[in-house]
């Protein structure tokens, strides 16, 4: 007797790949962006949802319908994992992804979910230097993975859910990477850690990414806003972003950099953030969140690694 298997995906690339190759089983994509924005606990309620279009019609100027079409069918092909035997999701090595992972495995500890729980995750590929996402990674690459799948444990079920309910609350300073060292999650601490820098740097009030693209316009020859996207996309770590997060991200820092004969320069004031001058953060007067807490209620000591409330 065959086992009846639900996917759970990181996206539609990914996830057309899959049936492409005939995967056994059926899908649902978690088509979220939960490293921005506010957030619940409670996945799906009433406060959740309202939250999550709130902030992606404010910030990308998706609609509620699309929400509806996109994501809030996806839960309910995951309300139904009782018609199947066993789950298997596929998500990535960095913080975008992780964090979509933690919340759905989260959800589906909320909704007491008993099935074995598999994990494909992509990342270090023997012979390559460079981390990798599965829609990175050959086919040959890619079917190994799902041959080699991890079994979550009830530890990492556990883990999961508590980070999730702390990336929700108004305190992080209890998402320390070393939470996550005894776990099947072998990104995961490096994600945590990529959290933590998100926030501003205590003398700069820029985070490790804005001071990021300064240093990418200083050193390179740069000639417009979308030819710096591309770099921030291939140059960001563990971060993740799409482009239109990072786009967001370079708007915000425009008051850093102007355009001279064609090339970006970096200004006096971009000058002075990245001597570590005091300033104020960029896109401090407009809402911000990371989960339960606003980007500016912390500040991030790059000496101590740590998060400060201010």
């Amino acid at each position: 007797m065959s086992t009846k298997t639900l996917h759970i995906t990181n996206g539609d690339s990914l996830n057309d790949w899959l049936l492409k190759l005939q995967i056994d089983g059926d899908f649902a994509v978690w088509r979220e962006m939960l490293c921005e924005g506010k957030t619940t606990y409670k996945i799906g309620d009433e406060h959740f949802i309202n939250a999550r279009r709130a902030f992606l019609e404010t910030d990308y100027d998706i609609k509620t319908n699309d929400y509806e079409s996109k994501f809030i069918s996806q839960l309910e092909i995951i309300n139904n994992f009782q018609a199947y035997d066993e789950l298997v999701l596929w998500f990535e090595y960095d913080l975008f992804c992780h964090i979509n992972m933690i919340a759905c495995i989260s959800y589906l500890v909320q909704l007491n979910c008993k099935l074995p729980i598999y994990l494909v995750c992509s990342g270090r590929i023997t012979g390559e230097k460079e981390l990798k996402g599965l829609s990175e990674i050959t086919q040959d690459q890619l079917l190994d993975h799902y041959k080699n799948k991890i079994l979550l444990t009830r530890n990492d079920l556990i883990l999961s859910d508590t980070i999730w309910k702390r990336y929700c609350s108004d305190d992080h300073t209890q998402l320390q990477p070393i939470i996550a060292t005894d776990s099947s999650f072998i990104y995961l601490s490096n994600c945590l850690s990529a959290h933590k820098k998100r926030f501003p740097e205590e003398h700069s009030g820029l985070n490790t990414l804005e001071s990021h693209i300064l240093k990418l316009i200083k050193k390179h020859q740069i000639t417009s806003e979308r030819q710096l996207c591309g770099y921030v996309l291939n140059y960001q770590g563990y971060y993740g972003y799409g482009d239109m997060q990072i786009s967001k991200m370079i708007k915000r820092l425009h008051s850093y950099y102007e355009q001279q004969d064609d090339i970006l320069v970096i200004n006096q004031k971009g000058e002075h953030a990245l001597k570590g001058d005091h300033l104020e953060a960029p896109g401090k007067h407009k809402q911000c969140y990371f989960g339960g807490v606003s980007k500016y209620a912390y500040t991030y000591n790059k000496d101590s690694h740590q998060i400060t409330k201010v």
